[in-house]
This record gives C-alpha cells, sequence and structure tokens, in this order.
C-alpha cells in the first residue's frame, strides 16, 4: 500500500508516525513521510524531520522524508492525488468533555477534502 503520513510535530502526528512505520515494516507499505508546517507544535520542522529519520532508521525500512511548504491540509490532499497514494495518516483527534471527537484545522481539512481514504490516529 502507498502510504503519505503527514506530521507536523505534535504528540499526536508523532504517535501517527510511530505506529505508520510499525506497520509499514510489518506489511512492506512504501511510505512518505511528509513534513508539515504546525504553528500549534512548539517542535521545530527540523526536529520533526530529525525524529522521523530515527523512527524509520530504528525499523530498519526505506522511506521518502520531505518538507512540505505552504497550507498543510491542501498540500497532503494535493499530493495524495498527484502521487496516487492509497492513504493519508494524520494524528489528531481529543474526545471532549462530552464524548464529541475535536480535530485540528489540518486534520478536519485533509478529511473533509481528500478523495483518497484517510486514517486518524489518536
Amino acid at each position: 500500500m502507498k502510504i503519505l503520513c503527514g506530521i507536523g510535530g505534535s504528540d499526536d502526528s508523532f504517535r501517527a508516525l510511530e505506529r505508520t512505520v510499525d506497520r509499514a515494516a510489518v506489511a512492506d507499505d512504501d511510505l512518505t513521510i511528509a513534513v508539515v508546517d504546525n504553528e500549534d507544535s512548539s517542535v521545530s520542522p527540523d526536529d520533526v524531520m530529525e525524529r522521523a529519520r530515527d523512527a524509520i532508521d530504528n525499523r530498519g525500512i526505506d522511506a521518502d522524508i520531505r518538507r512540505v511548504g505552504g497550507d498543510p491540509g491542501s498540500q497532503l490532499v494535493e499530493i495524495a492525488e498527484r502521487e496516487g497514494f492509497d492513504e493519508i495518516v494524520l494524528g489528531g483527534g481529543h474526545t471532549s468533555p462530552m464524548g464529541k471527537i475535536t480535530i485540528g484545522p489540518i486534520a478536519e481539512f485533509v478529511l473533509l477534502n481528500a478523495k483518497t481514504s484517510v486514517r486518524l490516529v489518536r
């Protein structure tokens, strides 16, 4: 399966990265990791890229890691469609005190606009 994992430095995105890398190691997925700008993250994009490199090195898999500029949601949707990805993986989603799932603006945009399947890791 051809997987695009979008990460931006949040704890949720790192959780999505780890689960996606673990799956890729077992299922032999064709994995691309897209590091996007996330205004809500205190982690620099360079640190996010380093963490992604460490994750794939630790599992011994080959994956493409790329820095993606511009609007994160739009870029992820565009890359997935243009390059024929089977799935976009994102971190996000918290349960509110009322039991409703709330998601961030990047995940919301991707979920509402992607023609590709989207997996949200919480």
